[in-house]
Order: C-alpha cells, then structure tokens, then sequence
C-alpha cells in the first residue's frame, strides 16, 4: 500500500494565500509534509477530485464574475494543468462535486442563489453552466434569502442533492443533461441553517451538518423517490458552551460506523457512534489545535484525519482509532494560508 497520499487545499486568497495548495501526508512517518502552491487561483475556497483522480475542479473568482476552474492532474506528485474555466457575473459559489463518470459538474453559490450544473468534454474541461435558482427565507437574521452552501450526489448518482441554509431547505434533482429538474424538498427545522449533507455508506440513511443550530440531523433517505424524512437531531456543542460557534464540516467513515463534525468557535470535531438503528451516539469532541476548523477530511487509509483552520492558517494531523472512532493528534500549526478545504487524491 502507498504510504504517501497527496492531499489539495483550497483556500481563500484575501490575505496571504495565493490559491490551490497542495502536501504530502507520509503515513509510515505520520506527518505533513510539502506543503505548497499547485496553482494560482483566486478564492478558490472548495475544490474536488475526480474518481479516477484525473482532474481537479475549484470555484474560483475572476473580477466581478465566479465559477469553475477546471485543471488535468498529473505527474506522481499531483501537479495541475489548468484546462479551462467557466465564470458568470456575481459571486464565486462555496461547493463544488463532480459525478463519478466525470460527466457532469455541480455547484452551490451561497451570495446567487443559484445552483449550477456544467457538461464536461472529454479532455476534462467544463462547458457552460445551466442553473436553477432558490427562493426563501428563514427566521435567522442571516436567513434573509437562499443561501446554496452545498451541491452533490445521492450514492447511486441518480440525483442532486442541494442544501440551503437560507431556507432551511434540501431540494433533490434528477440531471438530465445538465438541466436540473426538480424531484422533492424537505425542509427541516426552522432557523437550523443547514449547510453540508454525508451520506451513509451501505444503509438509507445521511447526515446533514447545520451551520446555525450547530446540530447534525440524522435523515432517512429513500433512494427510489429522493425525499428525506429527519428522525434525529443531535447537538455537536456542549451544553454550557455559550460562545459563537458555526457548524463546518461533515464525513462518515466507509465502514458507516462513525460520524465526524465539524465547530467553528468551540474549534472541534464532535465524534459520533452510527447505533444499529443509524441514528448517532455521541462519543467526544477533539479540539482541532487551531482556530475556525472550516474543513477536514479521513485521508484514503482512514487511519488519519486533516483539520483545515482557517482562521489560524493552519493544518492539524490526527490518528484515528478505527475501532472506536476517536482521534489522536501528531501534528498541529502546520502552515497552509486561509485553509478552507482540504481533499487527498483517492
């Protein structure tokens, strides 16, 4: 088995950053290595990889217009190939997925309202976007319209699943092509903020982080229609922390049995047990050794996690316990500029 994995950082580019970053997780030396610029991007502040790991698509910002950038990956050590980039007046989005056949590109954009899907051509580049927009409100004084924070795919890659804080909505699609048709929306409970969506690995089942509540809603998902039904929420905060704190990141082990939390403020991860009946069992939070942890991600082995803090700059490495979900850390105020997301090639 590799015992180096190459991981990617997206970042925002307001202070000192200057785009996708790049390291070397070496997992027999169990630390981070090399970190560095792989290509000058602005606020390209969430990015994904490819099934195959042959392309790299970032959001990123082009003057007054945002969109996708997308680039070829090669070379052993991941360098970037920039292949093209689709922009349109308005902000950049916050989320970006790509389907496993690296057909079709979808994203969120938090300040449009708008959720987008780009064709891909064969080389790898990204065609125009066709969009659809949101309309809402919720009673949190920052829920005074949508706002899209995430854009993905349900296991079977059969839907799009679009989560909006704004609203306190997720709204399923059927693609065709790259219209995005409407199939169902859930809407959860009121002022929650609802911001990142996990799915189960092997049961009906997905997890959805919220930024404003700071709680995780365990939701029941039936893969024939796409509709949701919520039967859990849980807090990821302590119950005497009263000091600003929003809701991150969310990931699953792929063996469904843990699920792992993110808290910018109280600057953890909450680790949860999957119980037989898929709801979640709280286990114990684990400071993140930096300040706003915006992202984290179980490296291709799951036997490491890598906290991204934004505020701080800086990448934390922990050990994680596979039998019982918790988290050691080895390595922490590793220097990355305005971390927001971090992704390892698979």
């Amino acid at each position: 088995m590799a015992r180096q994995f190459t991981g990617y950082i997206g970042t925002y580019t307001k202070k000192n950053s200057e785009g996708v970053y790049r390291f070397t997780l070496d997992t027999e030396k169990k630390q981070i290595t090399n970190v560095e610029v792989a290509a000058h991007l602005d606020n390209p502040t969430y990015l994904t990889v490819s099934k195959k790991n042959e392309y790299l698509y970032a959001v990123s910002k082009e003057g007054d217009q945002g969109g996708i950038a997308a680039f070829k990956i090669t070379g052993e050590s991941g360098d970037l190939e920039k292949l093209n980039r689709q922009v349109t007046d308005g902000s950049a989005p916050c989320h970006v997925s790509v389907n496993s056949r690296n057909s079709l590109v979808v994203s969120a954009n938090f300040h449009t309202k708008q959720a987008e899907a780009f064709l891909t051509k064969e080389d790898g580049s990204i065609q125009p976007p066709k969009s659809v927009e949101h309309e809402g409100s919720g009673p949190h004084e920052r829920q005074e319209k949508p706002h899209l924070h995430f854009a993905g795919f349900t296991p079977d890659e059969r839907y799009v699943v679009v989560i909006d804080l704004g609203s306190d909505r997720i709204t399923t699609y059927q693609p065709d092509g790259d219209v995005l048709r409407e199939v169902s929306v859930r809407s959860v409970k009121p002022g929650s903020g609802p911001r990142h969506i996990a799915f189960h690995p092997n049961a009906p089942y997905a997890y959805v982080m919220t930024e404003l509540s700071n709680e995780v809603i365990v939701l029941k998902y039936d893969e024939e229609e796409g509709t949701f039904e919520d039967v859990q929420y849980i807090s990821t905060l302590p119950e005497d922390f009263t000091e600003n704190s929003q809701g991150s990141a969310i990931h699953l082990s792929s063996d469904g049995k843990f699920v792992y939390a993110g808290n910018r403020g109280h600057n953890s991860i909450a680790i949860y047990r999957v119980k037989a009946d898929n709801k979640l069992e709280f286990i114990e939070w684990t400071h993140t050794e930096g300040d706003w942890p915006r992202d984290f991600v179980l490296d291709p082995t799951e036997q490491f996690i890598v906290a991204a803090n934004q505020e701080t700059g800086t990448l934390a490495l922990f050990e994680r316990n596979q039998q019982q979900g918790t988290l050691t850390l080895l390595q922490k105020d590793v220097h990355a500029p305005e971390a927001v997301c971090v992704k390892f090639l698979n």
